[in-house]
């Protein structure tokens, strides 16, 4: 067996389970979870008969690449969301079975792991999958801690020059998860200017991307970054997206990968032999999903207005904030956050993610210990009853 498994930690849903070993909630309470980043918003309906119309291509094998039409309509919507010049569909996007499988497989591609010393650099806390990815590429994960004095941004000035030397990949989460912070334009330069100094690959992972709260203030991406700043030919960036939070269908496993053509050419021949094409129904529905912009609209306006209706709900008992983007509070806890989350469970049958399970211990210190990740995901009526009833938590402590 691959050695590198045995360093693989539990993922954070694993750890909940056994922090809620042997809680009874209240049977009069409804469970009302808010741990998991699922949307539970309906699927929209044309998405959801677009799918079913076009069963009959069950009886053919889907090509890696995707069909013209589901790269065509990727690369228009990129162009049309982020203001950038023509995508080449041939050679800049590849549809993939979702930003999860794509974000893992992509450290196997890139990552030389016979380099001694090789190493991934990823955010923390952060998504799970890319220390995983780095583990099983046989490259050491370094972290950058996300921490309130830095505005929960990432120091990249932090990390010393003969680290950066090692470091193959870098991954950022743009808007993050957990704590809903947007990259701004100058940080992007910045990594740009470290990469093109070191030579590394950056990999942007912004599947929270349309969930956002001010219309004359879009989250910015990674390519929409790079070709502002000059990099007209993306060098170096791949971005990954997904309809899974903006349409609602995390269930059909549909994203994308586009960037550096150079990268991508190589990330395509390692995928034929992957195997994670797209069914043939799920590229019809992602293409009329990705045409679409209604069905994202009223998608924001219904977490805008959970956001509008709770926050002022849980300020007078915790410090809430509205983030930049995303559906994630990211809430510093007056217990410690385990503690919480199992008090919270066991004596209101709401569930929120303890922020330690979302960090490792890097420099000295674990950056989510103390705070919890309350994903508004379940409709508006119970994320209220929740607040409601985290409110009546707090009055106890």
């Amino acid at each position: 067996m691959n050695p590198n498994l045995a360093r693989l930690q539990p993922y954070p849903f694993e750890k909940l389970r056994a922090l809620f070993a042997g809680i009874e909630p209240p049977d009069d309470l409804k469970p009302i979870r808010l741990s998991i980043g699922e949307p539970q918003h309906p699927t929209p309906g044309f998405i959801r008969q677009t799918l079913a119309d076009n069963l009959g291509g069950l009886s053919s094998y889907p090509a890696t690449l995707g069909t013209d039409a589901l790269r065509g309509a990727i690369a228009h919507w990129l162009e049309r969301r982020y203001g950038l010049p023509k995508i080449d569909l041939a050679s800049q996007v590849i549809p993939v079975a979702g930003t999860r499988e794509a974000l893992f497989a992509f450290a196997q591609c890139v990552v030389d792991g016979t380099k001694p010393g090789a190493k991934v650099l990823c955010p923390n806390p952060f998504y799970q999958i890319y220390e995983g990815a780095a583990l099983l590429a046989n490259a050491e994960p370094i972290f950058i801690n996300n921490l309130p004095e830095n505005d929960f941004g990432s120091d990249f000035g932090a990390i010393d020059e003969a680290t950066w030397r090692d470091v193959q990949l870098v991954y950022v989460c743009s808007p993050g998860n957990p704590t809903g912070r947007l990259l701004k334009l100058e940080e992007w330069k910045t990594l740009f200017e470290l990469s093109d100094r070191h030579g590394f690959v950056i990999a942007a992972d912004e599947c929270y991307s349309e969930i956002y709260f001010d219309d004359d203030a879009k989250p910015i991406g990674g390519l929409e970054a790079a070709w502002r700043l000059g990099r007209t030919d993306f060098r170096n960036v791949v971005m990954f997206s997904s309809l899974s939070k903006r349409s609602n269908v995390p269930g059909m496993r549909s994203g994308f990968v586009a960037g550096d053509a150079r990268i991508l050419k190589d990330f395509l021949l390692y995928r034929t032999y992957q195997g994670c094409a797209l069914g043939p129904a799920v590229q019809a529905a992602s293409v009329a999903a990705w045409n679409d912009e209604v069905h994202v609209e009223e998608n924001r306006r219904l977490y805008r207005d959970k956001f509008a209706r709770i926050t002022p709900m849980l300020q007078p008992w915790l410090p809430v904030a509205l983030p930049d983007a995303g559906f994630y509070y990211w809430v510093r806890t007056p217990l410690p956050d385990t503690e919480f989350a199992r008090r919270l469970q066991a004596e209101y049958n709401v569930t929120v993610l303890p922020g330690s399970y979302l960090a490792r211990e890097a420099h000295g210190v674990n950056p989510g210990a103390g705070f919890i990740r309350i994903a508004l995901v379940a409709d508006t009526h119970e994320c209220v009853e929740a607040a409601a009833r985290i409110i009546d938590f707090c009055k106890t402590l």
